[in-house]
């Protein structure tokens, strides 16, 4: 007997009247002790179809079939068993931690809150779980985030937080969406090698949903495809691997960032450079709040960004990469000179600095959390020309069609609020916003994490196309290295705050200078 058996499932969402098939069909099973992947693009239907497990699709959908959890219908159960069921016996591992967690809460309270729930730990019993659970899932020095909350910790933190959650009650199935996304290459090894001993451990069964077809191949048991809401091929993972059957497995399996940016022209004029640039945080105490150390985010950082290059940023998560381009962009505090077009602008006034907001642009790490849920893809990508007072004689309209066009989102959706686009589609209105203003330096913090393998081949060359066609200058941040080298001319590693190696991107990757960026580099393979 499975122990996850779903058959023939299916799930419409009724809008207006109007019922949209999102899975059509769907039969999968998960045993003790097993990995399932349920691989796809963006919007196929794998993330509806665990939902679908344990009812947590609201009141707009229409679901049909069978799910058993151990011999138990979960479709149609009531509200007392489901309960019961959910975050215990079946745990998730959501794709998007900053709008799963609360942000009110620190992390010891939310991870207490289950434990108290589910297992009645409280009191030192609970925090010494907690401690237990932070430290498997690669949180340095856990004790002194116990009290942190959910923005004060990094993307690839708030991951792992998430992780440790969803392991706090040992259960006996575990729906992992995307778990590795937000995370550093070292860190998704070892969080890999974590959930695989704790299958074999607990003889859990997990449910595994990805687009990174590499951690599928190191994870999975067995393996189901899915396009438009169907399983169009299922088998061992490495026939799948081996001999692909379906031409769209056969599409996933070839997608892969390749290629090199345009060479930067030749007297390129120079975007942005610093110069010794430094954050540290304060770290306070007592009744008064005195200084008593400092987080010393990022040390003594100097580069520089010419139009039409591309500066690759990666380190683990924490490592300060976002830190150091946030200070670049003046969002936030820093010590060292920041120049940008030749303007020494770090002590520039909120006011001195409002005129250039429209030339430095920035998209962030997670799209569900930095678009508004009560404004339209519309809306958000035309707020910036209202913003700056950009008007080039065209509507509103006309100018967020032909950019939603150039980032490949149907302009016909425009009118649509964020939580009715997939996660990928989310990422391309976040670029969008960013690039409707026609930049001259970007930040990209992690543009593609959210996008299936097929869709970041497509980014990765629209980004390349934006950039030698408008002369952008992009600081692309990623853990993703394939991508990286895909986009970049130069490449800094970080540690810790410090700058560990930069130089020519393709010598880096060739030739490392340090055992770090060596690490790196083999946590890819």
């Amino acid at each position: 007997m499975a122990l996850l058996q779903v058959k023939d499932l299916c799930v419409g969402f009724r809008q207006d009247g109007q019922l949209t098939e999102a899975v059509k069909g769907v039969s999968f099973h998960v045993d003790r002790g097993e990995t399932v992947a349920l691989v796809g693009e963006s919007g196929s239907g794998k993330s509806v179809s665990a939902l679908s497990t344990v009812s947590l699709l609201g009141d707009s959908a229409e679901v049909t079939g069978s799910v058993t959890y151990d011999d138990q219908e979960m479709i149609g159960a009531d509200e007392r068993l489901l309960r019961k069921v959910r975050g215990n016996d079946i745990s998730f591992i959501f794709q998007e931690p900053m709008t799963s967690l609360n942000p009110l809460h620190t992390i010891a309270k939310q991870l207490g809150e289950s434990l108290a729930l589910h297992q009645g730990l409280a009191g030192e019993a609970a925090r010494a779980r907690i401690l237990e659970l932070l430290d498997k899932v690669g949180i340095r020095d856990a004790e002194s985030r116990l009290n942190a909350y959910p923005h004060e910790l990094s993307g690839g933190q708030r991951q792992r937080v998430m992780i440790a959650m969803a392991l706090a009650n040992k259960p006996d199935v575990l729906i992992a969406d995307e778990p590795t996304t937000a995370l550093d290459v070292t860190i998704q090894a070892q969080i890999l090698d974590l959930l695989a001993d704790l299958k074999a451990a607990e003889g859990m069964g997990l449910l595994f949903i990805t687009h990174d077809l590499g951690i599928v191949r190191r994870i999975a048991d067995r393996v189901c495809v899915m396009q438009n809401g169907e399983i169009v091929e299922t088998g061992p993972t490495k026939e799948i691997f081996d001999a692909p059957q379906h031409p769209y497995t056969q599409k996933l399996l070839s997608a892969e960032p390749t290629g090199h940016p345009a060479p930067v022209p030749q007297g390129a004029e120079l975007v942005a450079e610093t110069e010794n640039l430094k954050v540290w945080f304060p770290i306070t105490a007592g009744l008064l709040r005195k200084t008593v150390g400092h987080v010393k985010a990022v040390n003594d950082a100097t580069i520089r960004v010419h139009a039409g290059e591309t500066v690759g940023i990666v380190g683990e998560s924490g490592s300060g990469k976002t830190t150091l381009a946030l200070a670049i962009m003046r969002l936030i505090s820093s010590e060292g000179r920041i120049v940008y077009m030749g303007q020494d602008i770090r002590a520039w006034s909120v006011r001195e600095l409002r005129r250039l907001r429209k030339d430095m642009q920035i998209v962030f790490q997670d799209p569900f959390g930095s678009l508004s849920p009560r404004m339209t893809a519309m809306q958000i990508i035309a707020e910036g020309l209202g913003v700056h007072g950009i008007d080039d004689g065209r509507s509103a309209r006309e100018v967020v069609a032909e950019v939603m066009t150039e980032v490949g989102l149907d302009p016909m959706t425009m009118d649509r609020y964020p939580h009715e686009f997939s996660g990928g589609q989310r990422q391309r209105i976040a670029i969008a916003r960013a690039m409707v203003l026609r930049p001259k330096l970007v930040v990209l913090d992690e543009p593609t994490s959210a996008l299936d393998m097929t869709v970041q081949v497509q980014i990765v060359e629209l980004l390349r196309g934006l950039q030698e066609k408008y002369g952008l200058a992009f600081l692309f941040i990623s853990h993703d290295l394939k991508v990286v080298r895909a986009m970049s001319h130069k490449m800094l590693v970080m540690k810790q705050g410090d700058i560990v190696e930069q130089g020519v991107a393709a010598d880096l990757f060739e030739r490392p200078q340090t055992d770090y960026t060596r690490l790196l580099l083999q946590a890819t393979h």
